[in-house]
């Protein structure tokens, strides 16, 4: 994949044209002090970015998580304190979340739905409107259902986002995720 680069790398990762794996690592995760009182920024995260400020980027995601949070899926990142990412995250046997941390100014929110535990694929869309940005889920190719709607910069316009792929076992040993033909259509 071209134009991308890693934060926060892991040490194991394969790649070619069309295809990212990763296998995550133990104590990674994406949150800001909301609830919990922590704050981690320890995800890897492999990022591409666009200046324009009318995109629509898309990826599927596919993964075998098994430990309570593991998570694969999508994030916009501006900054440590700035950052919204979508993803499920592993619960248990019976069920899954699919759900958004969007992170401002330094603290997390999070709103989730549960869907079915046997749910091993799931594609993302992130389409932009200059600060604003739109994400929508799919279990099958092009039944996009809308997730979410927010802004990152309230007035102050945004010019270069980073967007990409990211993948984390808050408190599991690991699990390999995939993800497939990530590009801005």
């Amino acid at each position: 994949m071209k134009n991308y680069i890693w934060i926060n790398e892991p040490a194991v990762h394969k790649e070619d044209n069309q295809t990212l794996s990763m296998q995550t690592e133990t104590q990674t995760d994406m949150w800001q002090r909301t609830h919990y009182g922590f704050s981690r920024n320890n995800a890897p995260m492999y990022l591409t970015h666009s200046s324009d400020q009318g995109f629509v980027y898309q990826v599927q995601t596919k993964f075998a998580s098994h430990d309570l949070y593991d998570q694969c899926g999508i994030i916009i990142y501006l900054d440590e304190n700035n950052w919204a990412k979508f993803s499920s995250e592993y619960e248990n046997t019976k069920f899954q979340r699919l759900g958004g941390v969007v992170t401002k100014q330094g603290y997390s929110d999070w709103a989730t739905q549960d869907i079915p535990a046997n749910i091993t694929s799931i594609r993302y869309q992130v389409t932009r409107e200059a600060n604003d940005f739109i994400v929508a889920y799919a279990f099958k190719e092009a039944e996009y259902h809308q997730l979410r709607v927010f802004n990152l910069a309230l007035n102050e316009p945004l010019t270069d986002v980073r967007i990409g792929l990211y993948a984390c076992s808050p408190q599991g040993q690991g699990f390999t995720a995939e993800f497939v033909n990530p590009h801005f259509n």
